[in-house]
């Protein structure tokens, strides 16, 4: 069988041993006589893997018992909601705005109180997180004043090909982080945050379940906002272990089969090893080239998207449209910016990289005026 090159953004490639898994399992469950796809929520089987997940998160992350794990739906987008209602109580957060996805949610917390906007990078065209002692700084000047009820952060930019690689300081206000597309990628200190959630279909899943898990403090009293819906009441979500309705029952099946494949191979710390080796291999050919660049600073480069172009859109077009021919799918750049993204998530292997890596030399071999010697 055939499988393509797969460097789509998400939903992204998953393991292909999780993926045989599913399929041998998928009409006749470990001999229940039934699909995971036709189980009841309700039932002790369910019961079963949804525990098991949870609990193979809390073994990858070290989740602290003070914090909730939940799935729940609606994707990243609806968090963006969901975290002012239920925790802006002052009425007023921080947002740090280096991309898209962190604009859109800024904009959305300004329909509940005040988004003071503590730090940009959209001057540079969101290519790098802004200066982390100025972020510091206004965080604090900020919570000495009138006070944050939060500080937002989306951790990796999947569209810009950046992240941050130092947390902000926010003494004792709670970091709030969409950790999207570098979910599960590299270990990650859950005490240092608040509130994290993630879409899991870049790292840790299929689309259609969102992983948040939130410190028991921050939703003790129930939501921010009283008119605040079921759906989005995080407290009400813990005490129902994501049943306050129908869950994602498949997709949070899914999950746990990708948390087991990250721990049978090594955990978090192999897995940041491997992803760096994949991104630098890209980044390093990107940085002897002289028909692609990197759009992303050095300093604020992507574990898992690694954006780049050559300065002649149709050469760009042209380059995708080759990789297809190549069997290298999904590397044209985001509707927003253009360009060329390769993301190298937790199941993209090395081969794929060097396959692209290949691709790229031998197309700048053919297109540019003086081509690579090595």
């Amino acid at each position: 069988m055939a499988r393509v090159h797969n460097f789509s953004a998400g939903p992204a490639a998953l393991p292909t041993s999780v993926l045989a898994e599913i399929a041998d399992e998928m009409m006749d469950y470990r001999g229940c006589g039934m699909s995971v796809l036709e189980m009841s929520h309700r039932s002790s089987m369910y019961q079963q893997i949804i525990d098991d997940a949870e609990a193979t998160l809390r073994r990858l992350l070290s989740i602290p018992d003070n914090y909730r794990v939940l799935f729940l739906q609606g994707g990243a987008t609806l968090q963006f909601a969901g975290i002012p209602m239920n925790l802006m109580r002052r009425g007023r957060a921080g947002y740090i705005v280096t991309g898209n996805f962190a604009n859109k949610a800024y904009k959305e917390a300004a329909k509940y109180g005040e988004a003071v906007l503590l730090a940009s990078s959209e001057d540079t065209n969101f290519d790098r997180i802004p200066d982390m002692a100025d972020i510091n700084a206004r965080i604090a000047a900020e919570a000495a004043g009138d006070g944050l009820d939060y500080v937002y952060i989306c951790q990796n930019n999947t569209i810009f090909g950046t992240m941050f690689h130092e947390l902000p300081d926010c003494g004792d206000v709670p970091l709030v982080a969409d950790v999207s597309s570098c979910f599960l990628s590299q270990p990650l200190d859950v005490e240092r945050y608040g509130l994290i959630y993630a879409g899991a279909q870049k790292n840790a899943g299929a689309a259609g379940v969102t992983v948040v898990i939130v410190r028991d403090d921050l939703i003790a009293k129930g939501p921010a906002f009283a008119q605040t819906p079921q759906y989005i009441d995080l407290k009400t979500q813990a005490a129902k272990g994501s049943m306050l309705n129908t869950p994602n029952t498949f997709g949070i099946y899914v999950c746990g089969k990708v948390f087991r494949w990250v721990e049978q191979t090594g955990g978090l710390a192999a897995m940041a090893e491997r992803n760096w080796a994949k991104a630098n291999l890209l980044y390093d050919l990107l940085e002897h080239s002289e028909l692609f660049h990197g759009t992303a600073q050095a300093g604020s480069r992507s574990i898992a998207n690694v954006t780049f172009r050559t300065d002649d859109a149709r050469l760009d077009t042209a380059f995708v449209t080759g990789a297809a021919e190549h069997q290298i799918q999904n590397v044209k750049g985001h509707r927003l910016v253009g360009g060329m993204r390769a993301s190298v998530y937790n199941a993209v292997t090395m081969e794929d990289v060097q396959a692209l890596a290949t691709y790229m030399k031998d197309f700048e071999a053919q297109h540019s005026l003086s081509p690579r010697s090595n």
